[in-house]
């Protein structure tokens, strides 16, 4: 993960570090499951306050590009086509299960559907 902040850009620290991260996660710079360094690390790395960076990773995780996992540490989330990438190969996995299970396709349907509305909330 390579980053770059310019203070005298006028753009804030904390939102250089945002959306370099977000395009890099989005283009697949940092692919899916990428562990980010912690706040401490990376604030130092850069020359910037931990709040700082905290704050970024803050907005990052609001807008769903990453994910903190309490103390195992902070990942890039599937987002954009990496996100449709891991939901079609879900899907492919779960099609073969059904198969194997000997549900027919009517029946597959039904039980994604159904999950589909627990999740969602309809």
């Amino acid at each position: 993960m390579t980053l770059k902040i310019h203070i005298d850009e006028g753009v804030a620290p904390y939102e250089q570090v945002r959306a370099q991260i977000a395009e890099q996660a989005r283009s697949g710079a940092l692919p899916v499951g990428y562990r980010l360094p912690t706040v401490r690390g990376l604030a130092e790395s850069l020359g910037l306050a931990a709040n700082t960076v905290a704050k970024a990773y803050r907005a990052l995780e609001t807008d769903g590009v990453i994910e903190t996992r309490g103390r195992n540490g902070t990942f890039v989330a599937a987002v954009g086509p990496a996100a449709q990438r891991e939901a079609a190969e879900a899907a492919r996995t779960y099609a073969e299960r059904a198969v194997r299970l000997g549900l027919s396709e009517e029946e597959a349907a039904a039980a994604v559907r159904d999950a589909l509305r627990a999740a969602y909330g309809d």
